[in-house]
């Protein structure tokens, strides 16, 4: 088997040292170039046709956000960014540009030294495009408060739920499906987004930027509120209480993943029963799959990603083979879908083009 092609893009010489130390000791990974700022990595990139590049943020001459842009405009490569936990905010930013996924700097033997080797060789395999010059948007207006249906759980302020699983290409899937819904959305939204750990808190900022929703991590003891996105933390397992209410549980030492989807959609199908509604998106793994279950069972609606429009066929092809998905969708008809789902059958409210 041929060894994957990999550049990478960082101003300081001790990180390329680093990463390289790290992508080759398997010896499945050839590092074929390297660049210390923004121009050299367009530059290999184009000479090079390397099938993935790391890219570093905070570089000379060009910095990263503007090298992803030039690189995607001219000639599509996979482009993992690896950063420092404090440019989280911007490092999610790179996503609408055309990453496929962030990571913090690792250390040489750490988990985010095998959290890397695993990210290499899962996106050095997905197909990108080539991408038009970034047009910049704006969340959606506010419209119309829509009405909710007169069984309405009074004592919650909300009569459905719905709960979210994804992992690679999740953060993006989310934005595109954040950004078409309203601010009188009559639910709240509770998301379980696989992240390494310290880079929850700029998801949250970067995706309050883009949906007119206000969007935030889940706190212990919080109340769930209609109209409102949060997201589960890294560190722990964010569940729903019969008060409402989230819980932070500790995460199981083996954990494979963080936060747990399977944890955070079973708690809601246990509180919320035929009021829940369950979507999986892209992603890599089974997780989901036994949450997906518990809510199908309990008679709420399950809904996941179609492979088209998925960057990893992965957590919601496991969920469809396992039986446990009503409907599949492609991610540009989900925004109305859940607006059906959760107005009945008012008129559906439309995206600005």
């Amino acid at each position: 088997m041929r060894a994957i092609r990999v550049v990478i893009a960082d101003d300081s010489r001790v990180a390329r040292d680093v990463l390289r130390a790290i992508l080759t000791r398997d010896g499945d990974i050839e590092i074929v170039g390297e660049a210390s700022n923004g121009l050299e990595a367009v530059e290999l990139a184009r000479r090079l046709s390397p099938q993935l590049i790391t890219m570093d943020l905070n570089m000379p001459d060009m910095d990263g956000m503007s090298a992803i842009e030039e690189i995607m405009h001219t000639k599509g490569v996979p482009i993992l960014v690896v950063s420092d936990r404090a440019d989280a905010q911007t490092a999610y930013q790179a996503l609408e540009v055309g990453a496929l996924e962030v990571m913090p700097k690792p250390m040489l033997e750490s988990d985010d030294a095998e959290w890397l080797l695993a990210r290499v060789r899962l996106l050095s395999g997905v197909a990108v495009i080539t991408r038009l010059r970034r047009r910049y948007t704006t969340p959606p207006p506010p419209v119309r408060t829509a009405t909710t249906a007169v069984n309405a759980t009074a004592s919650r302020g909300f009569r459905r739920i719905i709960a979210i699983a994804c992992s690679t290409g999740g953060p993006q899937a989310l934005a595109r499906l954040l950004n078409r819904l309203p601010a009188t959305f009559p639910a709240p939204i509770v998301i379980a987004q696989h992240i390494s750990h310290g880079f929850i808190e700029g998801m949250a900022r970067w995706l309050a930027t883009l949906c007119a929703m206000p969007v935030s991590v889940g706190r212990h003891g919080e109340r769930l509120l209609p109209g409102r996105v949060y997201l589960s933390p890294s560190e722990s397992d964010l569940c729903v209480t019969s008060q409402h209410r989230f819980q932070l549980q500790e995460s199981p030492a083996n954990a494979l993943y963080h936060p747990c989807g399977d944890i955070l959609l079973t708690s809601v199908a246990n509180v919320y029963g035929a009021d829940a509604i369950g979507l999986i998106l892209t992603g890599m793994g089974r997780d989901g799959v036994s949450g997906m279950r518990s809510i199908q069972l309990a008679g709420g609606q399950t809904l996941a990603q179609d492979e088209a429009s998925s960057v990893i066929y992965g957590m919601n092809q496991e969920a469809v083979n396992a039986g446990v998905i009503q409907h599949i969708l492609a991610l540009e008809d989900l925004p109305d879908r859940l607006l059906c789902e959760v107005r009945g059958n008012e008129p559906l409210w439309q995206a600005p083009l």
